[in-house]
């Protein structure tokens, strides 16, 4: 469940780069059957998605086990949501978050100065886009545990979230301003 929610999240945004990349593909000829190469970044890029996923699925299991999921699977816990939202709101204002952003958001500086050709490059160079979005993107999937993995309005929201910072020009300021909120609420939970 949680690796084909990432996908459907995670992929959209990450279109108009898996488009650049089979541009650029088909530009130098780097590789004698470029669908091929696009189709071997996508599955680079999923793989670090699916990782996050496993990750997830069995950070999942260990909260049912200890009876700190509700039937939405969302965290019983009101201290437990209100931290897991300022940690991830404190985050959107981390350099580590900004920079992570910055390479999704300008793939192409990194596709130039790293470009790797033939398939095994392709494959490499989606693991490496996936590393940057997961280190863009992953508290803000883990806020899933706070809203509950079933809530569709969550799902639809931090989509909604992730393609503003990645595709819109004011990104870094959506995501700063997303931080804030996210603070804010999870404030709230602490302090009722």
């Amino acid at each position: 469940m949680w690796g084909a929610m990432l996908s459907a999240m995670m992929l959209p945004a990450s279109t108009p780069t898996i488009l650049l990349f089979a541009r650029l593909n088909r530009l130098v000829h780097a590789v004698r059957h470029p669908n091929l190469a696009t189709l071997l970044f996508v599955i680079g890029y999923l793989a670090v998605w699916s990782g996050f996923g496993a990750c997830a699925t069995l950070a999942q299991w260990a909260l049912h086990d200890a009876g700190a999921l509700d039937p939405g699977m969302a965290m019983v816990n009101p201290n437990a949501c209100g931290l897991a939202l300022v940690a991830a709101g404190v985050y959107q204002w981390t350099p580590a978050k900004h920079a992570c952003l910055q390479g999704c958001r300008a793939p192409l500086s990194t596709f130039l100065t790293g470009w790797r050709p033939g398939l095994a490059g392709a494959l490499r160079m989606g693991f490496g886009h996936g590393l940057y979005c997961t280190g863009c993107c992953s508290l803000l999937m883990a806020l899933l545990f706070v809203a509950g993995v079933n809530n569709l309005g969550a799902l639809v929201g931090l989509a909604a979230l992730v393609l503003a910072e990645k595709l819109l020009p004011g990104g870094t300021v959506v995501a700063c301003i997303g931080g804030l909120g996210l603070v804010a609420w999870g404030t709230l939970l602490l302090f009722p």
